[in-house]
């Protein structure tokens, strides 16, 4: 029995349109709530209670929308270093170690130290930016070297490097730096925190309780900056072409292997940056697990954000949300299924920017000779 509809999948001859990536990341994100919410029902969780409290414990005051920022500060940062290099389709999956490389050199600032103990934190800071960019470069610029001179694969390289740095720093932790036995180092000199606005709570009572600290405006900052790049500069252009047609890009004259080290070297330093931030902004020491899994969330959100800059700000902002959810809502692993979901989800619906879904509408016909019998 033939069905009234026929499901028809064409490849797009053309681009999608302009409205099409914002609306399926927005659907995919909403697909993803309504399943998690089906989930819950299905265990005897109400889910408009959890996810009422989910709103309350994230956004429901200027206290909880803080630690959301606080937790999308550096995503926001992973996130755009992912972008970065996936518009060259370069896949760069070790954002997770240029995080801890960048935290391990911003602290031997501090910790070897590279400056007098009493310097001022206009210089202090300034250094441990610096060399959290640096850190996270250099492990950028060794799958960057491998990928443009030898062809090896930089999804193998920059996974295994991220184990590589987890390692290097507990080395770190757990014996040269450690303190008093604990894997974690002394904490930092105030002069090397970040400022927070709760450090301003006596000038401005309305402050109080409010974590958020210096490092959400350098997420800001370098949302701008990238977006100039890809999109005003020359460098920007090359690196949009090399992705769209690695061929014509040679053709062009384009120097391919040297644009492969450089976006590496430029995406290793953003999650070196967010190394940094972390380290000095938040928990001021280097420790064991600095990172829930940063890295590999800022894979999401870049994905998420179909790598536009500013989207990142806005998607890192959504699963800062679901980190700090994360501790709060019960049942515990709400927001790990909610993230699940929603990769599921933004990974299915880049069908629909690839491929035209039509439902056609079968006409019947006269029956022949044959089906009539």
């Amino acid at each position: 029995m033939a069905l009234p509809i026929t499901v028809s999948v064409e490849k797009r001859t053309e681009d999608a349109p302009r409205w099409m990536p914002a609306a399926t990341s927005v659907g995919a994100v909403v697909l993803a709530f309504v399943v998690s919410g089906v989930v819950l029902w299905l265990i005897g969780v109400n889910p408009f209670q959890v996810y009422g409290f989910f709103w309350r414990a994230t956004f429901g005051s200027w206290a909880a929308f803080s630690d959301t920022m606080v937790k999308a500060t550096p995503l926001i940062l992973v996130g755009l270093a992912c972008t970065v290099a996936f518009k060259m389709k370069l896949w760069n999956i070790g954002a997770e170690g240029q995080f801890y490389m960048g935290a391990f050199f911003a602290s031997l600032v501090v910790l070897a130290p590279l400056l007098p103990t009493d310097s001022p934190p206009a210089i202090v800071i300034p250094a441990m930016m610096i060399m959290g960019m640096v850190g996270g470069a250099v492990w950028g610029f060794f799958p960057g070297v491998l990928k443009a001179r030898f062809g090896v694969n930089e999804i193998i390289t920059t996974l295994m490097l991220n184990y590589v740095a987890v390692l290097w720093n507990n080395f770190w932790i757990f014996d040269r730096w450690s303190d008093a036995g604990f894997q974690m180092t002394p904490t930092f000199a105030r002069n090397a925190w970040l400022p927070r606005l709760s450090d301003y709570a006596r000038t401005y009572p309305i402050f109080s309780g409010i974590t958020l600290h210096l490092g959400v405006i350098f997420g800001l900052l370098a949302a701008v900056l990238v977006w100039w790049v890809l999109h005003r500069s020359r460098w920007g252009y090359e690196i949009r072409l090399i992705g769209d047609n690695p061929q014509a890009a040679r053709y062009a004259g384009i120097n391919i292997a040297r644009n492969i080290i450089l976006v590496m070297m430029f995406s290793g330093a953003l999650a070196g940056l967010a190394g940094m931030s972390e380290i000095s902004g938040v928990v001021h020491r280097l420790q064991e697990r600095i990172s829930p899994g940063y890295g590999f969330t800022g894979i999401i959100v870049a994905w998420l954000a179909k790598l536009n800059p500013f989207g990142v700000i806005l998607v890192s902002i959504l699963f800062g949300a679901l980190i700090v959810a994360g501790r709060e809502v019960q049942p515990s692993g709400i927001a790990q299924m909610i993230q699940g979901f929603v990769l599921f989800a933004v990974i299915s619906s880049d069908v629909l920017l690839r491929y035209k879904i039509r439902l056609v509408r079968n006409v019947g016909r006269p029956a022949t000779a044959g089906e009539t019998a």
